[in-house]
């Protein structure tokens, strides 16, 4: 078990999902929780059933996410912690039938909210000397599923800029690592198809979907100071499916 006692974290996507299970496992080892989340009903019902704050956010605004960065800093006083959780899978499609407006909305919400969340958290990071940020990639980012352009090249995106900013900030005690999970059974998990389901699995040796109480776990090291020397780095909890 993590001791998070006197830390406060913010949540992307922390209303379902791994997020959901995320601030679940952080407030039980004595975490502050910021949930931001762009659905208003299900983070407020999140926040009042663990007890916690909620902000609605949507991240592909970098003015909001400014704007949300600077409300919870005033409420919590800091951000110790940064976990980017909220993402979408997109529509399945053949790349050369991929519609562009679908293909954008993916990288506004998968790319560029993460790299606001990360750009607006990371500067109070480095004005305290410490910070924690874990983004939530995909096994996609590193192998491409097909008929998942979108969704397996902004996960991509995703793994450079954890990189890049993981270097950028060695220099702290900042620690930026992403992680690249198989398939969990979540809502995103909607907007695809059955026979998409059922290829995911198949990839998987485990033959199941991983639970995102073991992605929280990985999340949990990662997010705790014991994570002292590792950055930049990219951790698989895919069952087995990753090759590298």
């Amino acid at each position: 078990m993590a001791n998070f006692n006197g830390q406060t974290a913010v949540i992307t996507g922390g209303a379902q999902g791994i997020g959901l299970a995320t601030a679940k496992r952080f407030i039980e080892d004595g975490c502050k929780v910021m949930i931001w989340d762009v659905d208003e009903k299900m983070g407020l019902e999140a926040a009042d059933e663990l007890n916690c704050h909620f902000l609605k956010v949507d991240q592909t605004d970098n003015n909001l996410v400014e704007e949300a960065t600077e409300k919870t800093i005033k409420l919590m006083k800091k951000i110790d912690i940064l976990v980017c959780s909220a993402g979408i899978a997109g529509p399945t499609f053949s790349t050369w039938d991929y519609p562009i407006e679908e293909w954008s909305k993916v990288f506004n919400v998968n790319v560029n909210g993460v790299f606001y969340c990360n750009k607006h958290v990371v500067k109070t990071m480095r004005n305290n000397g410490y910070g924690r940020i874990i983004n939530i990639a995909s096994i996609a980012g590193k192998e491409g599923n097909p008929n998942a352009s979108a969704y397996s090249a902004s996960k991509a995106a995703v793994i450079a800029l954890t990189k890049s900013l993981g270097k950028e900030t060695a220099d702290h005690d900042i620690a930026v690592n992403c992680i690249t999970p198989a398939t969990a059974k979540t809502r995103i998990l909607d907007q695809v198809s059955q026979e998409f389901i059922d290829y995911m699995i198949s990839k998987i040796p485990r033959n199941r979907f991983v639970k995102v109480e073991e992605i929280a776990s990985l999340i949990t090291f990662l997010a705790s100071k014991e994570n002292s020397f590792t950055t930049a780095g990219v951790f698989d909890i895919s069952g087995g499916r990753a090759t590298y």
